[in-house]
C-alpha cells in the first residue's frame, strides 16, 4: 500500500527525532498499585494462605533467639556456678532448649517453602493471563493504534513488563509480608529484653525512612523512561532485523547504527541513574545499622555490668537488631522492586486501557446471502478530521460487477478499502452493502464477506496447506488444492520438496514473491467471499507472473464485486467501470474505452505510462 496515508506516529516514537531524553513526569504509583490489586483479586485466597504461611515461618524465626538466649543463660549461670564450685552445667535442659530452636526453625523454612511454592504458582498463573488478555487487546485494537505505534512498543509489554511485573511479584509479595511481621516481632522481642536497648536501635529507623524517601522519589521517573525505552530498543531491533535487505542495498547500516546508539544511550542514562540512586539505599543502610550496634553494644555492656539483663539476653538482642536491620535493607531493595514491578505494570494496564473497537451491536443486521451491492454516498473522512483524504465521494456498484480504483500516489484508494472494511470509520456520508449501512453489522460479521489479496504478503511459518487453509479452517486438503488450482499455483507447488506439506519460513523467504501473490490469491478463492479487494496485487513482480496472477485473479473475481486497486494500468482494461480518484474525490468515471476517449485525467495517467 505505498500510497497509503496514515496518521503520523507521535513524537519520540520513531526516527532520530526519538532519541532526545523526554522529561518524564513521576508516574501514579499509588494508581497503578490499585489496579494490579485489582487485576490479581481472583487470585486472593492463595495469596491470603501466602501471607500466613509467610507471617507463621516469620513468628517462629523470630522466637528462636530469644529461646536461644535461654541455652545461652543457663550454660553462663552453670559456668559461674561451677566455677565457684556451688554446681554445674544443666547440660539436659539446655540440650531439650535446642531441640525446640531446631523444631522452631525447620517449622519456619517448610512454611517459607510452602509459601513461596504458592507465590511462584500465582505470579506464573498471572502471566499467563497477562499475555493472554495482551493478545486478545491486540485482535480488538483499531488500525490506527497499529499505524501509530511500533511493533516493539507493543512486544515490550507482552514480554519485558509482563516478566519484570511477574518476577517483581513472586518476590517483592512474600518478602514484604515475612518482612512487616520480622520488625513488628523483632521489636516485641527486643522490648521484653531491654526497652532501653530497643529505644536505642529504633532510633535509626526514621532516619533509613528519610533516606528511601528521598532515593525513590529521585530515582521514580527514570524507572519509568528505562521501561518505555526498552520498548524503543525492542522495535529499533525489530526494524533491523526485517528491513536488513534494504538497509544493505542502500548502504545505511551507519546510519541505522548510529539511530540505535541514539536510543540505546538514553535507554543507558535512564538505567543508570535508575540502578545508581536505588543501589545507595544499601549503603546508607548498611552505614545507619552499624550506628545501631554501636549504641547497642555499648547500652548492653552498661545494663550487664549492672546485672539487669545476661549475657544470653545481650547475644539474643544483637541478634535481634542484625534482624532488624536486615528486613529494613531488603525493603529497600522492594522499593526498587516495586518501581520497576510498578513502571511495568503501568504500562501493560496502559495499553489494556486503549480504546477498542466497538465489536458487535445490541441489534445488528444479519445478511442470510450477501449479493455484492456496494454504495458510497457522499462520504468524507479524514485521519486527522481537519484535514480531510476523503472529501466527498460517491459510487454505487452492482453486484458482481469489477471495479478498478485508480488515481495517484495519496488520491485515497486504500484509505477507501479501509473504510469499507470498517477498519475507520466515515466522519459523515455512509457506506451501504445490500442497501445496509455498514455500520449497522457485528464488524466480524461484515469483514467474513469480504476477501482481500494486497501487496504486501502475509504468510505464517507453516506448511503450505495450512497457510491456504487459513481462508476457510474448515476446507478439506481436497477443496485446498482445487483452490491452488484456481490460482494457476498447483503445478508450483507439485515442484517443491514436499509439496503441500513444505513449511514455509518465519518471512515466508524460501519462495518467491510472485509464488507468495499465488498463494494469497488461493487462499482469497478458498474463503469465496461475496466482495473481493485486490490492493496492488501485480506491483511487485515480473511480466510472466504477472499473467498467472491476472488469470488467478480472474478466476477468483468471476461472480464476485470486485475493487481493483492498482497503478498499472495494463491490468485493469477489462474492469467494468473505472473510478478515477484525485485528492480524494472522483474526478473521471467510465470504462477503459471511454475515459481513453475522453482525453481527460485518466487518458494523460494511461500515455503517461506508455508514452515510450
Amino acid at each position: 500500500m505505498a500510497e497509503n496515508q496514515t496518521p503520523a506516529r507521535p513524537a519520540g516514537r520513531r526516527g532520530p527525532g526519538r532519541a532526545t531524553m523526554p522529561a518524564e513526569k513521576p508516574k501514579d504509583f499509588r494508581g497503578s498499585m490499585k489496579k494490579l490489586l485489582k487485576y490479581i483479586g481472583s487470585y486472593k485466597i492463595t495469596i491470603f494462605i501466602v501471607m500466613i504461611f509467610a507471617a507463621g515461618g516469620t513468628v517462629f524465626t523470630v522466637v528462636g533467639p530469644k529461646v536461644m538466649a535461654e541455652a545461652t543463660n543457663a550454660l553462663a549461670d552453670g559456668l559461674m556456678a561451677k566455677i565457684a564450685g556451688t554446681g554445674g552445667i544443666d547440660f539436659p535442659y539446655i540440650g531439650k532448649i535446642l531441640l525446640i530452636t531446631l523444631a522452631l526453625y525447620m517449622t519456619a523454612s517448610l512454611m517459607h517453602f510452602v509459601q513461596g511454592w504458592l507465590m511462584t504458582g500465582v505470579t506464573n498463573k498471572l502471566s499467563i493471563r497477562l499475555r493472554r488478555d495482551i493478545s486478545e487487546k491486540i485482535h480488538r485494537m483499531p488500525m490506527k493504534y497499529f499505524e501509530s505505534h511500533t511493533y516493539g512498543e507493543v512486544l515490550s509489554r507482552i514480554t519485558n513488563d509482563v516478566d519484570t511485573l511477574a518476577m517483581g511479584m513472586n518476590q517483592s509479595i512474600a518478602q514484604v509480608i515475612t518482612n512487616i511481621c520480622t520488625i513488628v516481632g523483632v521489636i516485641i522481642m527486643m522490648l521484653t529484653i531491654s526497652p532501653l536497648m530497643t529505644l536505642i536501635a529504633l532510633i535509626m529507623i526514621p532516619l533509613s525512612v528519610v533516606l528511601i524517601a528521598v532515593l525513590v522519589k529521585f530515582s521514580q521517573k527514570y524507572f519509568r523512561m528505562q521501561q518505555d525505552y526498552l520498548g524503543h530498543i525492542n522495535g529499533e531491533v525489530e526494524e533491523s532485523y526485517s528491513g536488513q535487505l534494504v538497509i544493505k542495498a542502500f548502504s545505511k547500516e551507519e546510519a541505522m547504527m548510529e539511530q540505535f546508539d541514539e536510543v540505546n544511550e538514553v535507554l543507558f542514562k535512564s538505567a543508570w541513574k535508575s540502578q545508581f540512586l536505588s543501589g545507595l539505599m544499601q549503603p546508607l543502610m548498611i552505614f545507619v545499622s552499624n550506628l545501631g550496634y554501636a549504641g547497642v553494644a555499648i547500652a548492653g555492656g552498661a545494663l550487664a555490668i549492672r546485672g539487669v539483663i545476661g549475657i544470653g539476653d545481650i547475644q539474643a538482642f544483637i541478634q535481634y537488631v542484625k534482624s532488624l536491620t536486615a528486613p529494613i535493607q531488603q525493603m529497600a531493595n522492594i522499593i526498587n522492586m516495586l518501581q520497576s514491578m510498578t513502571a511495568a505494570s503501568e504500562r501493560i494496564f496502559e495499553f489494556l486501557g486503549e480504546d477498542e473497537e466497538i465489536q458487535t451491536l445490541e441489534n445488528p443486521v444479519h445478511l442470510d446471502a450477501v449479493r455484492g451491492d456496494v454504495t458510497f454516498d457522499h462520504i468524507r473522512f479524514g485521519y486527522d478530521p481537519d484535514q480531510p483524504v476523503i472529501r466527498d465521494f460517491s459510487a454505487e456498484i452492482r453486484s458482481g460487477q469489477k471495479i478498478a480504483i485508480v488515481g495517484p500516489t495519496g488520491a485515497g484508494k486504500t484509505t477507501i478499502v479501509k473504510l469499507l472494511m470498517r477498519f475507520y470509520d466515515v466522519d459523515s456520508g455512509s457506506i451501504l452493502l445490500d442497501g445496509h449501512d455498514i455500520r449497522s453489522f457485528n464488524r466480524a460479521e461484515l469483514r467474513e464477506n469480504f476477501g482481500m489479496v494486497l501487496q504486501d504478503t502475509w504468510l505464517y511459518k507453516g506448511s503450505i496447506m495450512e497457510n491456504i487453509r487459513y481462508g476457510r479452517l474448515d476446507a478439506t486438503d481436497e477443496e485446498v488444492i482445487e483452490a491452488a488450482k484456481a490460482a494457476h499455483v498447483h503445478h508450483f507447488v507439485k515442484t517443491l520438496p514436499g509439496g503441500y506439506d513444505m513449511e514455509l519460513n518465519e518471512e515466508a523467504s524460501n519462495i518467491s514473491q510472485g509464488q507468495k501473490q499465488l498463494l494469497t490469491i488461493a487462499r482469497a478463492i478458498l474463503a469465496d467471499n461475496r466482495v473481493l479487494i485486490l490492493d496492488e496485487a501485480t506491483s511487485s513482480v515480473d511480466t510472466r507472473t504477472e499473467e498467472l496472477i491476472q488469470k488467478a485473479m480472474d478466476n477468483l473475481m468471476e461472480g464476485r464485486t470486485s475493487f481493483i486497486i492498482a497503478h498499472r494500468l495494463s491490468t485493469i482494461r477489462n474492469a467494468d467501470r473505472i473510478l478515477v480518484m484525485n485528492q480524494g474525490d472522483i474526478v473521471e468515471q467510465g470504462t477503459h474505452e471511454e475515459l481513453l476517449a475522453r482525453g481527460g485525467f485518466y487518458a494523460d495517467l494511461y500515455n503517461s505510462q506508455f508514452e515510450e
